[in-house]
């Protein structure tokens, strides 16, 4: 069941949906800084590195699906929330316009809760029409991963497309009754952590790999609120940017001082920490073995912040094809790929 993987950063989404029995063929990432990892983790698929607008349909093999969060910034409830008008945004379109001319049996795409603010009505509209028009039916709906079997409060826009001739539309996963917490994660990585070197530079004393944290000071929007969440809870949301990483359960909650503002618990100052790039690994549901390839730890905390969590991919994807599956018989005269 061959896979297409656009905007594929890390391979969070490609990694779900290997687990889940798809063979991810042909990827496309523009960012230098992630090709290392992306080849050394998935060593059969081809990896194109071009920008998406450079890409043409034949360049991708004929599969049945394809799969890719399109950047997010431009949509984000942080950022400047200027859409579909960012150039970034507008790469949403050229997902589409690939989809609309390879005609997979379904697609996949993930975004940011703030793709559905009430100032991108118009914008989610378009893009809905614009997925109609390349022939889908398209459910699409905001999910929290924490429902997931992930340890961490994530929630994203799903939009899952089949292909018109298949005469059926996606149905999402129920959530999972087991809810997963930042003990059952990273409680056995507690006493191994280091800290990067001097500028963020990697650490080669570490003990287990990439389980290193970036250091330097707090910003005072990062102090603005409690980063720290207990041992029994989920983790916030993992961010693509390590200053915002959230802070180890090891230390206190923070203390409130003020409407915005909060302070390290006293006495306990040395026990803050941002959670190390392999802890945010494990919350995002990246086994040890899948290694992160970097010089600067910054780009570590990137890699992870941007990927969907791999078990949330991989009950996405189990949905998909046992959806498929219920008429497998009649993609067969659709599909020659779909073996």
């Amino acid at each position: 069941m061959k896979v297409a993987s656009l905007f594929s950063g890390a391979g969070g989404l490609d990694l779900g949906f290997t687990q889940a029995g798809f063979n991810i063929v042909w990827a496309n990432e523009y960012d230098s800084s992630i090709w290392e990892t992306h080849r050394a983790n998935f060593p059969e698929a081809h990896l194109d590195t071009r920008s998406i607008v450079q890409i043409e349909p034949n360049d991708i093999p004929d599969v049945i699906g394809m799969i890719g969060g399109p950047p997010c910034q431009s949509w984000s409830e942080a950022g400047t929330q200027r859409g579909i008008k960012d150039a970034r945004g507008q790469l949403f379109l050229d997902y589409v316009r690939l989809l609309f001319e390879k005609q997979p049996l379904f697609f996949l795409a993930e975004n940011v809760s703030g793709m559905l603010h009430h100032k991108h009505k118009q914008a989610l509209e378009n893009i809905l029409q614009a997925f109609d028009q390349a022939n889908y039916y398209v459910e699409y709906r905001l999910l929290n991963a924490y429902d997931y079997e992930v340890p961490q409060d994530r929630k994203r826009l799903i939009f899952v497309g089949f292909r018109k001739d298949l005469g059926k539309k996606f149905i999402f996963p129920s959530s999972i009754p087991k809810k997963l917490s930042l003990k059952d994660a990273i409680f056995d990585l507690h006493t191994k952590a280091v800290a990067a070197l001097e500028k963020n530079r990697t650490n080669p004393k570490i003990k287990v790999v990439n389980h290193e944290y970036m250091i330097g000071g707090f910003s005072s929007i990062f102090m603005s609120r409690n980063r720290v969440r207990m041992w029994n809870e989920p983790s916030f949301t993992i961010q693509a940017g390590g200053r915002h990483a959230p802070l180890h359960p090891q230390a206190p909650k923070m203390q409130f001082v003020a409407k915005d503002k909060f302070a390290f618990a006293t006495e306990s100052e040395d026990q803050y920490r941002r959670l190390s790039v392999r802890e945010c690994a494990r919350i995002q549901i990246f086994p040890d073995d899948f290694i992160l390839h970097y010089q600067m730890v910054a780009d570590g905390y990137k890699m992870i912040g941007n990927a969907v969590p791999v078990r949330f991919a991989y009950h996405l994807a189990n949905a998909i094809k046992a959806q498929l599956e219920d008429k497998k018989d009649e993609y067969v005269q659709l599909s020659h790929s779909f073996e």
